[in-house]
């Protein structure tokens, strides 16, 4: 569902790292998010109102050397500064106001990683049903022959791709700038 127009209050962007490793999960291993990166992004002004991150402390898996390299998170980072699953779902409804808000991600991982993972753990999905794949919309809205990845989308924009890539509030932050740019492209076509 792409509900993102120029005159949306504010929108919830949300990136997530999960567990992964280099080949097929382990055996007993499921991936899981480990972190949520998160930007609040102002569609009229193309400015982020508030960041933030959870990091979150992984039940069923273990964070692989191949993750790590990836994201940079350990597993002794996660178990000393990590949440539960359920808390960070909880804080992000109470300080993000995420069931009231429009929410957007860069492809459709991010949103069927949280629905599998609620499912899994028996906690309610966080977020309103309004979301919107910036990946697809970018495609559209510019004109794309085919989608690109964040830093593919960055580049068409004549952005650079700024933090740590495969942080997600980096990500966040980034996929924020990409939104903001599908904002004004709206925006001036309905002028």
């Amino acid at each position: 569902m792409n509900t993102i127009s120029p005159e949306s209050e504010s929108i919830l962007v949300i990136d997530v790292e999960a567990t992964c490793w280099q080949g097929p999960n382990p055996p007993g291993q499921q991936n899981e998010i480990i972190e949520i990166g998160i930007c609040v992004l102002d569609p009229v002004t193309g400015e982020p109102l508030q960041r933030g991150c959870f990091l979150v402390r992984p039940e069923r898996s273990t964070v692989s050397p191949f993750c790590t390299e990836l994201t940079t998170l350990t597993q002794a980072q996660l178990e000393a500064e990590g949440i539960s699953f359920r808390e960070a779902c909880a804080r992000l409804q109470t300080e993000f106001r995420s069931r009231e808000r429009a929410w957007a991600s860069y492809g459709d991982y991010d949103r069927k990683q949280f629905v599998r993972q609620c499912e899994s753990f028996g906690v309610p999905y966080p977020f309103s049903d309004q979301h919107t794949n910036v990946k697809a919309r970018f495609t559209e809205v510019f004109g794309l022959p085919r989608p690109v990845g964040m830093a593919g989308a960055l580049r068409h924009l004549g952005l650079p791709l700024e933090g740590t890539h495969h942080r997600g509030v980096d990500d966040a932050a980034n996929i924020a700038r990409v939104l903001a740019a599908i904002c004004r492209r709206l925006a001036a076509a309905k002028r």
